[in-house]
C-alpha cells in the first residue's frame, strides 16, 4: 500500500513535528510535508499555542503550486467544529487542490474524529491512513490519552541511588544525581504541560518547578497538590504566577487571598479519607483544562498515592551509582505486600546513560 518513498516522507513529517513538541499545548504537535513530482515543496509544524496548524504552515511554505501534490501529515487534518479558531486544514487542502493525503493517525478529538478525512474524500481527494501509525501514536501519546480518557498522561520522575534511596535518614538529598541528569530533568519539564508536586515536598525543598537549565519557549504550568492550603505565602512556587493549586478543604478566605495574587485554585472533591484530594477527579479536572501531560516531582507518600490510585502512566527513574543503605528514605511509601501478585509491574521502554547516571523509562502495566 505504501512505498519506501512514502515511509521516508512520513518519517520526515514526524521529525518536523518534533520542532513543536514543547510549544503547542493544548493542541498536539503535528508535522506536515507536501511533495510534488518526488520533491518536497513545503513543510510545516503546529505553532506555539496550537495555531496555525501544521498543514496551514506547510501550504504557506510551498515553493510552487500544491495542486496535484501528496500531503503527509502525522495526524488527521482538522475539520470545522465549534472550537475552531481559523479555517479548517481539510478545507485549506481542498482549496489547494491537492491529490492525495496520507495521515499517520486518526484524530480522536470529538471536534474532528474522522470528519477531516470525510471532508477530503467528499472533495474527491484520495485519503490513506495508518502509515507509521505506531511511531506517531508514541509521539502523541499524551494528547491521545487526554482526548480518549479525559485525563493527562502522567509521568512520575524519581531520582535514587542504586539501592533505591532518595535521601539520607536526616533528609539530606542534594545532590544524588549529577548535573547532567538534573539538566535532563529540566528538558523533561520543558516538554511537559504541567509540573506537579505535593505540599510535603514543598515544605521540605521549596522548589520553583521552572525550566532553567535548557532553552524554553513556554514555561509549564506549576501545580501544587495542597489539600488544606498550607502553602506559605513566601513559597517560591507562588512567585511569578503560572501556578495552580489543587485543594480539597481550603477556606474561601484563603482561596480569595491566593487568587488576588494571580494564583489559580482548583477545588477537588475529597476521597473516602476525609480531607484528601480525590486523585482521579483531580486528574480529570486537569484534563478538562487542556493539559496533555503532567510531570510529577514529589516525595514517597504522593508517589505511592498516585501509583496506588492508578494515575501513573510512566516512571522515569534516574539511578545514581551510589548506595545509601537501609536507614535512608525510599521511593514509594507503599504498604507491605503479602505476595508477589500484588507488585506493580512495569515495562521498560528505554535505558540510557546520562552523565554518570542511568535513566530508566518504564510504563506502568495496568491490572487486567
Amino acid at each position: 500500500m505504501f512505498s519506501a518513498f512514502d515511509y521516508a516522507m512520513m518519517a520526515r513529517a514526524l521529525a518536523v513535528a518534533e520542532r513543536g513538541r514543547c510549544i503547542t499545548t493544548p493542541n498536539p504537535f503535528v508535522g506536515c510535508v507536501i511533495v510534488k513530482h518526488g520533491r518536497i515543496i513545503g513543510e510545516g509544524f503546529t505553532q506555539k499555542g496550537g495555531r496555525p496548524h501544521a498543514e496551514a504552515m506547510a501550504l504557506e511554505a510551498c515553493t510552487e503550486s500544491p495542486e496535484g501534490a501528496t500531503v503527509y501529515s502525522t495526524l488527521e487534518p482538522c475539520s470545522l467544529h465549534p472550537k475552531s479558531r481559523g479555517p479548517a486544514c481539510s478545507d485549506l487542502l481542498i482549496k489547494a487542490r491537492v491529490a492525495r493525503v496520507i495521515s499517520a493517525l486518526h484524530d480522536p478529538f470529538h471536534g474532528v474524529n474522522g470528519a477531516g478525512h470525510d471532508n477530503l474524500r467528499n472533495a474527491g481527494i484520495r485519503v490513506e491512513m495508518g502509515l507509521m501509525q505506531a511511531e506517531a501514536a508514541r509521539s502523541l501519546k499524551a494528547f491521545l490519552a487526554r482526548v480518549t480518557r479525559g485525563r493527562p498522561w502522567l509521568t512520575l520522575k524519581v531520582a535514587a541511588t542504586l539501592d533505591g534511596k532518595t535521601a539520607l535518614a536526616n533528609g539530606e538529598s542534594k545532590w544524588i544525581t549529577s548535573a547532567d541528569a538534573r539538566r535532563d530533568v529540566h528538558r523533561m519539564r520543558a516538554e511537559a504541560c504541567a509540573v506537579m508536586t505535593g505540599i510535603g515536598t514543598l515544605m521540605t525543598d521549596d522548589p520553583e518547578l521552572t525550566v532553567r537549565d535548557v532553552l524554553c519557549d513556554r514555561q509549564p504550568l506549576r501545580v501544587l497538590l495542597d489539600s488544606r492550603l498550607d502553602v506559605a505565602d513566601s513559597a517560591r512556587i507562588l512567585q511569578g504566577g503560572n501556578t495552580l493549586i489543587a485543594t480539597a478543604t481550603g477556606s474561601a478566605e484563603r482561596i480569595a487571598a491566593l487568587e488576588a495574587r494571580g494564583i489559580k485554585v482548583m477545588k477537588v472533591e475529597t476521597e473516602t479519607v476525609k480531607g484528601k484530594v480525590d486523585l482521579e477527579k483531580m486528574m480529570q479536572q486537569l484534563g478538562a483544562r487542556g493539559l496533555n501531560n503532567v510531570m510529577v516531582e514529589t516525595g514517597a507518600k504522593l508517589n505511592a498515592s498516585l501509583l496506588s490510585a492508578g494515575m501513573v502512566d510512566e516512571i522515569v527513574a534516574y539511578v545514581a551509582p551510589s548506595i545509601f543503605g537501609d536507614d535512608a528514605r525510599g521511593l514509594f511509601a507503599l504498604p507491605e505486600l503479602k505476595n508477589l501478585d500484588q507488585r506493580t509491574k512495569l515495562k521498560v521502554s528505554d535505558v540510557r546513560q546520562v552523565g554518570p547516571d542511568l535513566r530508566i523509562t518504564a510504563q506502568v502495566l495496568k491490572a487486567e
